[in-house]
């Protein structure tokens, strides 16, 4: 009887043990749907809930990843652009990362010896805290600065330069000083099947370094930027033309700038790199004003949404260094043009996270 009893109280045990697991597997499961449905209903959660920019970008991301809607896209047509600096990246402390970097490479690297044109550019704009503006000669002047080194060697130099305390603030290195409502922006897109690229003003190479920090979700292969040209290590003076790699050479920046990416440059790269129109486009100034007029012009058929544009305004002066003068004429360009604003001040509950601070630019950029 004993013996009896005691089979079945074991019975019990391993049945409320089964029963326990299952529980903890269902609970488990529910969870994980749970977490699932967050990321899909309550997305950009870095984001105010009355932000008009909030609401456009969720509506259009429901409607095109909607099988049953008329505005269904398929995924490998759900394509989304963005600008560098100023749109995902810190440009105002106090100026283009690519350009800081370059004035420390002239002004800060003793192994360097720059020329008298580096070196004036370099000390004048520094002395005002700008970048004194991209052109082709100051993309040629970059380009030289970093002359022979391989591509490798120059991924480390960045690297080595985004390790610094970011100017002006507190609790952020310079590699780290991404909009964090941007980065979340490029998440949410990229959950719903689209495919982000980058299309900068920057040099590529320091797109890639910037980038595979922050958003290592975007392969090297969908970032695109300003372009300086390679060479092999042994060729000399031969025509790239003239000469065969060796299996002894190593690529190497051979210091001749190719191209800058701005303006017409960036609609030129989607054509030419991406094949496809995009969907989405994400700029903060004028030099992102063609990729972004191409991207809503001549919206598709078929009953699909028409694409839309987004403009950040640098209009946050609590807690970051605004332009409201700027951020004005950006918003009157969007009313002109069919962007959709994005105010940095009214529409994010943060920018680079709850525990970094404005503290005061250094004296040469104030």
């Amino acid at each position: 009887m004993k013996e009896n009893n005691m089979k079945r109280q074991k019975i019990q045990i391993g049945f409320t043990e089964r029963m326990s697991s299952v529980s903890l597997c269902l609970l488990a499961a529910a969870l994980a749907l749970v977490a699932a449905g967050c990321r899909t209903t309550c997305p950009l959660s870095l984001w105010n809930d009355g932000a008009p920019a909030k609401k456009a970008l969720i509506e259009y991301v429901a409607a095109v990843t909607d099988s049953r809607s008329p505005d269904f896209v398929p995924v490998q047509d759900r394509i989304a652009v963005f600008d560098l600096d100023g749109t995902l990246l810190c440009e105002t402390a106090p100026s283009y990362f690519f350009w800081q970097l370059f004035e420390h490479r002239v002004l800060d690297d003793k192994s360097f010896t720059p020329d008298e044109n580096q070196r004036t550019s370099a000390k004048d704009a520094r002395a005002k805290g700008i970048c004194p503006g991209l052109t082709d000669d100051r993309g040629r002047m970059v380009s030289a600065a970093y002359r022979g080194m391989t591509p490798e060697e120059f991924d480390e130099y960045v690297h080595a330069f985004m390790e610094e305390p970011q100017p002006g603030f507190s609790g952020l290195k310079r590699g780290e000083a991404f909009y964090r409502p941007m980065v979340e922006v490029v998440e949410f897109l990229v959950q719903n099947g689209f495919t982000v690229y980058v299309i900068s003003g920057s040099n590529r190479l320091i797109v890639r370094a910037l980038v595979k920090r922050s958003l290592p979700l975007i392969p090297a292969r969908q970032l695109i930027g300003s372009d300086s040209g390679f060479a092999a290590s042994g060729q000399g003076d031969a025509h790239p033309l003239d000469y065969t790699f060796s299996k002894s050479d190593k690529a190497i920046l051979s210091g001749r700038f190719l191209s800058q990416c701005i303006q017409m440059n960036k609609v030129s790269a989607i054509v030419r790199e991406i094949g496809d129109k995009p969907l989405l486009a994400f700029g903060n100034s004028m030099t992102d004003a063609s990729m972004c007029n191409y991207v809503i012009s001549d919206p598709p058929g078929g009953g699909h949404r028409a694409p839309l544009a987004f403009m950040l305004l640098c209009d946050d002066t609590t807690r970051e260094y605004g332009n409201p003068e700027k951020a004005e004429k950006m918003r009157k360009a969007c009313a002109e043009n069919g962007w959709i604003p994005v105010s940095m001040r009214d529409d994010w509950k943060t920018i680079y996270g709850d525990n970094v601070s404005k503290t005061q630019l250094p004296t040469y950029a104030q």
